[in-house]
């Protein structure tokens, strides 16, 4: 069986100096060849035989000999404070993963829940095991405080920055995605518009809700026919601020929504009070994170945030090993994601 070399303890795993013996050369030879080192000029029939043995052996390189070789762990330490498997979140760690894996490296994830102690514990740990980078995520984009631990290791947070832009950081550059999801509208015909938004403390909610008037006033809309009502980004939020809304003497064209949670609210509440979408009232969410939007009726037109695309880029900027260089913000582009929900609004 390839990989099984018995000694007197029983079966080990195969050496460079068992390959080399195979092949009929050194385990320097080998070395070359399975490292590609330059300058060093090794026959064609040499690297044959070389392959040959490693695969008749099963031969898999010491990856801790390696490590100590190269001062490199092939390791990605990848920090966040939220639940690991939250899609927001899943999407950063799946970027990530995909350019470490085509580097021949990994991620080591560790979730801290938002305990400061776990946080430092985490850092300090990742930093022992000696992992070549460092990546901090968060779900919702914030401000964070992280250890100066960091100072050991090359770092880059996504979708959360610090106090003073002490490290660099990528964030969906939610004020042009505020424009986008209200010009979608306003492309559409509508001039009344309600914004039912998210948290009104969140930095995210902030940004849209300055990108939404900056769009307004560009297009020379008036502000006092659009109606903001303040919400917590989830369903219920858009099924009673809805209703809320319906309740009004003059009802808006259109709904825009802080997230698809509330606009699936938003959608039953417009359901229940027999309001057509998109024939009465087009309705628009954001972030396109949540798979059921694409197969309600009608799916629902969205904003998509770049989790993906930011993971794949902080990743790709600590291989290219140029994070000290780096601006302290990144922003990248939120995308709009046309679907059903939207229509002309009715002369």
């Amino acid at each position: 069986m390839p990989g099984r070399l018995r000694d007197q303890k029983g079966f080990r795993r195969p050496t460079m100096a068992d390959v080399g013996r195979l092949a009929g050369v050194s385990a320097t030879t080998v070395s070359f060849v399975i490292n590609a080192t330059p300058n060093q000029v090794i026959r064609a029939d040499t690297r044959q035989r070389v392959f040959a043995a490693i695969a008749e052996l099963g031969y898999r390189p010491n990856r801790a000999a390696q490590g100590l070789r190269t001062r490199r762990s092939a390791t990605i330490g990848f920090i966040t404070d939220e639940v690991a498997v939250e899609s927001f979140v899943g999407q950063i760690i799946t970027g990530a993963h995909d350019v470490a894996w085509h580097h021949g490296s990994v991620l080591l994830v560790v979730n801290t829940m938002r305990s400061k102690a776990v946080r430092r514990a985490a850092l300090d740990n990742l930093i022992d095991r000696q992992v070549d980078s460092i990546i901090f995520a968060t779900s919702g984009t914030r401000q964070i405080t992280l250890p100066a631990v960091t100072d050991r290791a090359p770092t880059i947070l996504v979708n959360c920055f610090t106090a003073h832009d002490s490290l660099p950081c990528v964030l969906p550059d939610e004020v042009a995605g505020g424009r986008t999801a209200v010009r979608i509208l306003i492309d559409a015909g509508h001039t009344k518009i309600a914004y039912l938004t998210g948290e009104p403390g969140a930095w995210a909610t902030r940004a849209r809700l300055r990108g939404f008037r900056e769009e307004l006033r560009h297009e020379g809309i008036d502000l006092g026919d659009q109606v903001v009502l303040a919400g917590n980004y989830q369903i219920d939020s858009g099924y009673e601020l809805t209703h809320k809304l319906l309740a009004r003497p003059h009802r808006p064209t259109a709904i825009l929504c802080g997230n698809d949670r509330m606009a699936m609210g938003a959608l039953l509440a417009l359901r229940e009070q027999g309001v057509d979408v998109p024939g009465e009232m087009s309705l628009v969410g954001y972030d396109d994170h949540d798979a059921l939007i694409s197969r309600i009726s009608p799916a629902i037109t969205s904003v998509r945030l770049p989790f993906y695309e930011m993971g794949r880029w902080a990743a790709e900027r600590l291989f290219a090993r140029d994070a000290a260089t780096l601006p302290p913000r990144t922003l990248m582009s939120c995308k709009p994601v046309l679907r059903d929900s939207v229509a002309p609004p009715r002369p």
